[in-house]
């Protein structure tokens, strides 16, 4: 299942191939991948092939990250809140594909609710990297990240509220695509923060991810964020001109002389990517290094955890053990509500809502909220700014590759914190954002990420092709899966 969809789509129209084969083998590597990386919540043996059409995406497998409603499937959001929860409506993107003749095979884990950016929260266990089962794979769309490196099928579905899809795509080698905000609708996603959250797409090449993008978008009456993208036409438009295209990025950021202590692996990682930006230069691009307020880039971490946090304890005040997931216990209601909320969640996810409450709270809101929403709009401003000028906005991913499981906590240094959360950035303006393939450290996959201006997704997706195919990466899988 290493192959990419066009060729798939190809295979199973001239018969070569059936769906019921591309399922069952599909199925077969889900299983034998579970054990070493807990890729899945839930594998579906039960899916059923489907009749193969012109759609591209007909008969061919594909993964759910579990915080996507699926209607008769176990929805767990990878907590001990739903752990049992089973919904009776699916996601409108998830129904998107299905009426493209999409075939889900499995539900991915995630960190609790996409609130981690590790891959170690979910209810159940920890989900392990591919390409070395000692690192993780980021998260929070760790088990769709893990599964789509490891060959299961061609591509997985994510979410991104700070870096959720486009950094566990730089840990395993892979692609991963967050579009504009409201170009796939966000029903059926399990809110975190509202404002922030992207769905999107991991798969193993740029136009994997378009065609599957293609299918998932669209306005849809349940999402009033949504907006009409039918002009948009991803897949069709991948092989545009990219020569006289201007990019930028962070100089003083990716400047390895402005990391005095920094170890061989981020000085390997900066050097591979200032060797990318001289493959843009060979594609006919212009790239030039910037420089952004200092004060609103140190912000970027506080801002977004006031936000999100903020935003989370409202969207999840209704998980309270009656409308959905198992009764607490209890002889009055709030009883039964604080021993399912206290038994339910883990502890990263009570920090976070003790975190949201404190910010919300009246005497709080205008130093901390209000605050972090005004320095959002600068950020936002000053990027938008930019992109009068520029086609898109270029940076690694990360400080190097996939973090070692043990020792997490000491993972981002004070020095390499921008490098580890500017892809928060493109949360914060709803910015189309994806990641590549850039490489390899001690034989570990690294990224680099393009993001661009909003409704700018044939932009930056034809940029990020045009880059793809200068290199080696594309439609790779972790090593020791294949061997």
């Amino acid at each position: 299942m290493n192959k990419g969809i066009v060729e798939l789509h190809e295979l199973l129209k001239s018969g070569k191939v059936t769906s019921e084969e591309l399922v069952k083998e599909s199925l077969k590597k889900a299983h034998e991948i579970q054990e070493k990386t807990n890729a899945f919540v839930t594998i579906i043996d039960e899916a059923e092939p489907v009749k193969v059409t012109d759609e591209l995406l007909s008969g061919i497998p594909y993964g759910v990250k579990d915080n996507y409603s699926t209607k008769g499937i176990l929805s767990t959001g990878s907590s001990n809140t739903l752990k049992n929860y089973v919904p009776f409506f699916t996601a409108t993107s998830v129904e998107n594909l299905e009426k493209k003749g999409a075939v889900a095979i499995g539900k991915t884990t995630l960190d609790e609710f996409g609130m981690g950016g590790t891959g170690t929260t979910a209810h159940t266990g920890i989900v392990r990297n591919p390409w070395d089962y000692n690192r993780m794979c980021a998260g929070s769309s760790s088990g769709s990240a893990a599964s789509v490196a490891a060959g299961v099928y061609p591509y997985a579905l994510g979410s991104d509220t700070g870096d959720s899809i486009r950094k566990p795509a730089a840990y395993c080698g892979i692609v991963g695509y967050k579009p504009t905000y409201g170009m796939i609708s966000r029903y059926g996603l399990f809110p975190f923060a509202s404002s922030l959250d992207h769905c999107g797409v991991l798969s193993r090449s740029v136009e994997d991810a378009a065609i599957v993008v293609d299918a998932m978008k669209g306005i849809d009456p349940k999402d009033m964020t949504t907006w009409d993208s039918k002009d948009i036409h991803l897949y069709e438009t991948l092989k545009k001109e990219v020569k006289g295209k201007k990019l930028f990025y962070l100089k003083d950021v990716c400047d390895i002389e402005n990391y005095p202590d920094a170890n061989e692996e981020l000085k390997e990682h900066l050097e591979n990517f200032h060797k990318t930006l001289k493959k843009c230069e060979e594609l006919g691009m212009t790239v030039e290094g910037v420089s952004m307020d200092e004060k609103l880039l140190n912000a970027l971490p506080s801002v977004y955890v006031v936000i999100s946090c903020a935003e989370a304890t409202s969207n999840m005040s209704n998980l309270t053990g009656f409308i959905f997931g198992t009764r607490g216990e209890g002889k009055t209601y709030e009883e039964m509500m604080k021993d399912y909320r206290t038994k339910g969640f883990s502890p990263l996810i009570k920090r976070r809502f003790i975190i949201g409450s404190y910010v919300l709270q009246k005497e709080n809101q205008e130093k901390y909220f209000k605050n972090a929403q005004r320095v959002r709009r600068l950020i936002v401003d000053q990027m938008k700014e930019f992109f009068q000028k520029y086609d898109g906005f270029i940076m690694p991913v990360g400080s190097g590759p996939a973090k070692l499981l043990e020792g997490q906590e000491d993972m981002i240094k004070s020095d390499t914190t921008i490098l580890e959360e500017h892809l928060q950035i493109g949360n914060f303006g709803g910015f189309p954002s994806i990641t590549i393939p850039n490489g390899f450290i001690n034989d570990l996959p690294v990224g680099i990420n393009i993001t661009g201006n909003c409704y700018q997704d044939e932009n930056i997706l034809s940029i990020a092709y045009a880059l793809e195919n200068k290199m080696n990466y594309k439609g790779q899988t972790a090593p020791e899966v294949t061997k």
